[in-house]
């Protein structure tokens, strides 16, 4: 089963979106933001069923992998402004 491979691929490309916004000039909090609102519209939640059948990380994930990568995006944004 390939599932796994493609949430990979998506948490890069989240890395690679929230760096670009940090480099842009745009805060990176706004993407934690933005997933915590998807999360509160999310019918399907984050189940255990979803987590295993979907081809994208859960909302949950995304916002973790988010938060640790937090420091780093806040560094680039910083030198930005």
């Amino acid at each position: 089963m390939g599932l796994p491979f493609s949430r990979n691929l998506e948490s890069r490309a989240d890395k690679g979106g929230l760096m670009l916004m940090a480099r842009a000039g745009y805060n990176p909090n706004a993407a934690i933001t933005l997933w915590q609102k998807m999360n509160a519209q999310d019918s399907r939640g984050n189940s255990v069923l979803n987590k295993f059948t979907s081809t994208h990380p859960t909302n949950d994930d995304r916002i973790a992998a988010l938060q640790q990568l937090m420091p780093e995006a806040m560094t680039v944004y910083k030198t930005k402004k």
